[in-house]
């Protein structure tokens, strides 16, 4: 690509992106949402952690690891306990982040 299709590249996408995250500001408040898809968009974000994070947690090389060897595994599963107990998200990642690590420098030895 020559320059100019690069800066071309990055200009339509500035476009599109400030075009679709201020179309809600601009016209929101004049768009109703059913209740019920309301309710449903209350899910969305976990549901899109889970999609990011579910791969990384499960697979190594493209092949499901579930055995006790997945450091990736134990350390998400301690964290959803860790949540489930605390219902503190930003401890809940410090927290699943340490034992990642305490799980990585035992696995070392």
């Amino acid at each position: 690509m020559s320059d100019w299709e690069i800066w071309a590249t990055i200009g339509a996408l500035v476009l599109a992106t400030a075009a679709t995250r201020s179309s809600f500001w601009l016209v929101g408040h004049h768009i109703t949402i059913p209740r019920r898809v309301h309710d449903m968009l209350r899910y969305a974000p976990a549901c899109a952690l889970a999609a990011i994070i579910a791969p990384d947690l499960l697979l190594n090389e493209g092949q499901l690891q579930l055995e006790f060897g997945n450091i990736k595994l134990l350390a998400g599963i301690a964290a959803i306990v860790y949540y489930l107990l605390r219902r503190n998200m930003l401890e809940t990642i410090v927290f699943g982040m340490a034992f990642f690590t305490g799980l990585r420098l035992l696995h070392l030895f």
